[in-house]
Protein backbone atom coordinates (compact mmCIF):
# COMPACT_ATOMS: atom_id res chain seq x y z
CA UNK A 1 0.00 0.00 0.00
CA UNK A 2 1.54 3.47 -0.97
CA UNK A 3 1.55 6.08 1.71
CA UNK A 4 -1.19 8.61 1.51
CA UNK A 5 0.00 12.21 0.58
CA UNK A 6 -1.95 15.40 1.65
CA UNK A 7 -2.16 18.04 -1.34
CA UNK A 8 -2.95 21.38 -0.31
CA UNK A 9 -3.90 24.37 -2.48
CA UNK A 10 -3.62 27.83 -0.52
CA UNK A 11 -6.38 30.42 -1.10
CA UNK A 12 -4.76 34.22 -0.99
CA UNK A 13 -6.77 37.29 -1.80
CA UNK A 14 -4.08 37.75 -4.04
CA UNK A 15 -4.34 33.98 -5.93
CA UNK A 16 -3.89 30.49 -5.14
CA UNK A 17 -0.91 28.54 -4.12
CA UNK A 18 -0.65 25.43 -4.34
CA UNK A 19 1.70 22.05 -5.60
CA UNK A 20 2.11 23.04 -9.34
CA UNK A 21 3.21 26.47 -8.55
CA UNK A 22 5.81 25.05 -5.76
CA UNK A 23 6.80 22.56 -7.86
CA UNK A 24 7.57 24.70 -10.77
CA UNK A 25 9.46 26.81 -8.12
CA UNK A 26 11.73 24.07 -6.69
CA UNK A 27 12.25 23.28 -10.71
CA UNK A 28 13.65 26.62 -11.50
CA UNK A 29 16.06 26.39 -8.66
CA UNK A 30 17.14 23.20 -9.33
CA UNK A 31 17.69 23.75 -12.84
CA UNK A 32 18.10 27.47 -12.85
CA UNK A 33 16.00 27.53 -15.97
CA UNK A 34 12.38 28.99 -16.78
CA UNK A 35 12.77 26.35 -20.25
CA UNK A 36 14.33 23.20 -18.10
CA UNK A 37 11.52 23.36 -15.63
CA UNK A 38 8.66 23.22 -17.86
CA UNK A 39 10.43 20.44 -19.69
CA UNK A 40 10.85 18.77 -16.51
CA UNK A 41 7.24 18.99 -15.41
CA UNK A 42 5.93 18.47 -18.76
CA UNK A 43 4.11 21.76 -19.37
CA UNK A 44 4.66 24.24 -22.57
CA UNK A 45 7.16 27.35 -21.36
CA UNK A 46 4.16 29.65 -21.87
CA UNK A 47 2.17 27.89 -19.52
CA UNK A 48 5.24 27.92 -17.39
CA UNK A 49 6.14 31.61 -17.72
CA UNK A 50 2.22 32.20 -17.22
CA UNK A 51 2.77 30.48 -13.71
CA UNK A 52 5.69 32.51 -12.66
CA UNK A 53 3.69 35.71 -13.54
CA UNK A 54 1.14 35.34 -11.78
CA UNK A 55 3.03 34.26 -8.67
CA UNK A 56 5.73 37.47 -9.03
CA UNK A 57 2.07 39.36 -9.19
CA UNK A 58 0.91 37.78 -5.92
CA UNK A 59 3.40 38.98 -3.85
CA UNK A 60 4.73 42.32 -3.21
CA UNK A 61 8.29 40.71 -3.42
CA UNK A 62 9.60 39.15 -6.73
CA UNK A 63 10.00 35.33 -6.36
CA UNK A 64 12.19 34.74 -9.33
CA UNK A 65 14.63 36.91 -11.21
CA UNK A 66 15.01 36.47 -14.98
CA UNK A 67 18.85 36.97 -16.88
CA UNK A 68 17.81 37.93 -20.32
CA UNK A 69 20.06 37.03 -23.09
CA UNK A 70 22.16 33.89 -20.82
CA UNK A 71 22.05 30.89 -22.84
CA UNK A 72 23.81 28.55 -19.77
CA UNK A 73 22.26 27.77 -16.58
CA UNK A 74 21.11 30.50 -14.33
CA UNK A 75 18.86 32.30 -16.78
CA UNK A 76 16.48 32.36 -14.15
CA UNK A 77 16.74 31.98 -10.07
CA UNK A 78 14.81 32.10 -7.26
CA UNK A 79 15.00 35.17 -5.04
CA UNK A 80 14.75 34.30 -1.06
CA UNK A 81 11.71 35.38 -1.37
CA UNK A 82 11.16 32.61 -3.40
CA UNK A 83 13.10 30.25 -1.61
CA UNK A 84 11.31 31.16 1.67
CA UNK A 85 7.59 30.43 0.00
CA UNK A 86 8.59 27.02 -0.67
CA UNK A 87 9.82 26.52 2.62
CA UNK A 88 6.33 27.72 3.79
CA UNK A 89 4.54 25.89 1.62
CA UNK A 90 6.25 22.86 2.63
CA UNK A 91 6.01 23.56 6.17
CA UNK A 92 2.33 23.89 5.65
CA UNK A 93 1.97 20.83 4.46
CA UNK A 94 3.85 18.58 6.19
CA UNK A 95 1.81 20.15 9.39
CA UNK A 96 -1.03 19.40 7.32
CA UNK A 97 -0.14 16.07 6.91
CA UNK A 98 0.89 14.98 10.28
CA UNK A 99 -2.78 16.20 11.72
CA UNK A 100 -4.38 14.09 9.56
CA UNK A 101 -2.43 11.21 9.30
CA UNK A 102 -4.92 8.75 10.85
CA UNK A 103 -7.50 9.83 8.97
CA UNK A 104 -5.24 9.68 5.37
CA UNK A 105 -3.97 5.96 6.51
CA UNK A 106 -7.89 4.90 7.27
CA UNK A 107 -8.89 5.96 4.21
CA UNK A 108 -5.61 4.21 2.68
CA UNK A 109 -6.48 0.64 4.09
CA UNK A 110 -10.31 1.19 3.09
CA UNK A 111 -9.51 1.45 -0.38
CA UNK A 112 -6.91 -1.36 0.09
CA UNK A 113 -9.13 -3.47 1.24
CA UNK A 114 -11.65 -2.55 -1.72
CA UNK A 115 -8.72 -3.32 -4.09
CA UNK A 116 -7.95 -6.87 -2.10
CA UNK A 117 -12.01 -7.88 -1.99
CA UNK A 118 -11.96 -7.26 -6.30
CA UNK A 119 -8.94 -9.00 -6.39
CA UNK A 120 -10.53 -12.42 -5.09
CA UNK A 121 -13.59 -12.02 -7.18
CA UNK A 122 -16.06 -10.25 -5.66
CA UNK A 123 -17.61 -7.54 -7.47
CA UNK A 124 -17.90 -4.33 -6.19
CA UNK A 125 -20.77 -2.22 -7.42
CA UNK A 126 -19.90 0.82 -6.53
CA UNK A 127 -15.71 0.76 -8.24
CA UNK A 128 -17.34 -0.66 -10.87
CA UNK A 129 -17.83 1.86 -13.76
CA UNK A 130 -21.12 2.30 -15.43
CA UNK A 131 -22.16 0.45 -18.90
CA UNK A 132 -20.73 2.79 -22.01
CA UNK A 133 -23.67 4.23 -24.26
CA UNK A 134 -23.89 2.98 -27.41
CA UNK A 135 -25.05 5.32 -30.45
CA UNK A 136 -27.86 4.07 -32.39
CA UNK A 137 -26.81 3.71 -36.38
CA UNK A 138 -28.70 3.48 -39.11
CA UNK A 139 -28.36 1.28 -41.86
CA UNK A 140 -25.35 3.00 -43.39
CA UNK A 141 -23.28 3.03 -40.35
CA UNK A 142 -23.99 6.69 -39.03
CA UNK A 143 -25.74 7.90 -36.24
CA UNK A 144 -29.34 8.76 -36.73
CA UNK A 145 -30.24 12.56 -37.58
CA UNK A 146 -33.06 14.51 -35.58
CA UNK A 147 -34.27 16.99 -37.98
CA UNK A 148 -34.99 17.62 -41.54
CA UNK A 149 -32.37 20.13 -42.24
CA UNK A 150 -29.80 17.73 -40.57
CA UNK A 151 -30.95 15.11 -42.52
CA UNK A 152 -30.84 17.10 -45.87
CA UNK A 153 -26.90 17.73 -44.77
CA UNK A 154 -26.58 14.08 -44.73
CA UNK A 155 -28.28 13.38 -48.24
CA UNK A 156 -31.20 11.77 -47.12
CA UNK A 157 -34.19 12.49 -49.18
CA UNK A 158 -36.14 15.41 -47.39
CA UNK A 159 -40.16 16.15 -48.26
CA UNK A 160 -40.37 19.75 -49.06
CA UNK A 161 -42.63 22.17 -46.97
CA UNK A 162 -46.11 22.88 -47.98
CA UNK A 163 -46.00 25.64 -50.33
CA UNK A 164 -48.10 29.50 -48.90
CA UNK A 165 -50.68 30.40 -50.26
CA UNK A 166 -49.70 33.62 -52.66
CA UNK A 167 -49.03 36.88 -50.90
CA UNK A 168 -50.91 39.93 -52.65
CA UNK A 169 -49.17 42.22 -54.64
CA UNK A 170 -48.14 45.51 -53.30
CA UNK A 171 -46.90 48.60 -55.10
CA UNK A 172 -43.23 50.11 -53.56
CA UNK A 173 -43.10 53.42 -52.73
CA UNK A 174 -40.67 54.51 -55.07
CA UNK A 175 -43.22 52.98 -57.93
CA UNK A 176 -46.02 56.03 -57.00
Amino acid sequence: MSRPRLVLRIELDSGRLGHGKVELLEQIRDGQSLAAAARAMGMSYKRAWDLLATLNEMFDQPVTVSHPGRTKAGATTLTAFGERLIALYRGIEQHATRAALRELHELAAARASRIAARRVGDSDPIAEPPPARRRQSTDSGRAPTSSPTARARKGSAVTPPAPSAPKPATRSRRAR
